[in-house]
């Protein structure tokens, strides 16, 4: 059982406040403890986008299969190779000093290397079947599948995985992700309900200060129609990233900002306003990538139109 410490820590991670796990401090060598911190702080590093500092945090001499995989994955695609070595080594029959949950962060991080390299069938492979699949491989299980437009696939492996165990908070931040992708309803018969209830369940907590919730609240809101309060989050989210002084995260924030001041009643140069922000800071965002391609698809097709001659009547 993890400690009170481990358990907050990979709270932490799972709701996206990577700016406080990763001012935590790392305990002595001995301690139980250090194996987890390091790791959830260095995928935290990961996720800001800042992979030097992980190769600067994970000691060179590591033997834990863990962090040999999470200093792996921050070297990019020169480290696939050695995830792929690492995933067979974990694999290994009669290896007995390893546990399911060094396995499973493996074989997760193994996968999201695959991911980032465009490998998604090799991604799949890695994570195993998915009814033998801890919880955050499951978690991933689902996302990948939701990405590729397999909403019951990714449901089916859901459920199999809340049914061994519901109270996993991953899995539950995955059943709001398909919430959020699918628009399913609740018991209320609301939709998007098991999304909203998840994000002000964890936002309610003071012990964690995460703008990826408020995101991911100010989104639902956004296709709810409830573009006032979707605003108030989003404005939110921005300050906690502006006090935590990065900008990992700060692309999403804008992309919300602009659909939301959109739809709304607000003027058209603040959604134009946000638009420039977006596209000058951020230029390989998708929502920017996917605008300026069919701008320019635009422009191309109007290139090609011949506007017809004018016919000129007859007087009868």
């Amino acid at each position: 059982m993890d400690s009170s410490e481990v358990y907050h820590i990979k709270q932490q991670f799972t709701l996206g406040a990577y700016p406080a796990l990763i001012n935590t401090s790392i305990p002595d060598t001995s301690s139980q403890d250090y194996i987890p911190t390091i790791l959830y702080k260095a995928r935290a590093l990961l996720a800001s986008g800042d992979s030097a500092a992980v190769l600067a945090l994970i000691p060179d001499d590591t033997e834990n299969v863990a962090l040999r995989a999470v200093a792996a994955l921050a070297q990019g695609e020169e480290g696939l190779e050695t995830l792929r070595d690492l995933c067979v080594e974990v694999e290994a029959e009669g290896d007995a000093d390893l546990g399911e949950w060094e396995r499973d962060i493996v074989a997760v991080l193994a996968a999201t290397g695959f991911i980032r390299a465009g490998e998604v069938e090799e991604a799949l492979e890695t994570l195993r079947d998915s009814a033998k699949a801890g919880n955050e491989s499951s978690a991933v299980l689902v996302h990948i599948y939701l990405s590729l437009s397999r909403p019951n696939t990714a449901r089916k492996i859901l459920s199999t995985a809340l049914q061994a165990n519901p109270d996993a908070l991953v899995l539950q931040l995955s059943e709001a992700a398909v919430s959020l992708a699918t628009g399913a309803q609740g018991t209320s018969g609301e939709p998007y309900a098991s999304a909203v209830s998840f994000y002000t369940e964890q936002l309610a907590n003071p012990s964690v200060s995460s703008a990826a919730l408020l995101v991911g609240r100010g989104v639902v809101r956004i296709l709810r129609g409830e573009l006032v309060a979707a605003r108030s989050d989003l404005e939110e989210a921005e300050s906690i990233l502006s006090r935590a002084q990065t900008d990992r995260g700060v692309d999403e924030v804008l992309a919300g900002m602009i659909v939301a001041a959109g739809l709304g009643a607000g003027k058209r140069g603040e959604a134009e306003e946000l638009w420039r922000r977006l596209s000058s800071q951020y230029p390989s965002h998708p929502m920017v990538m996917d605008l300026n391609s069919k701008a320019d698809l635009f422009d191309s097709c109007a290139a090609k139109f011949e506007v017809p001659p004018r016919v000129a009547v007859a007087a009868s």
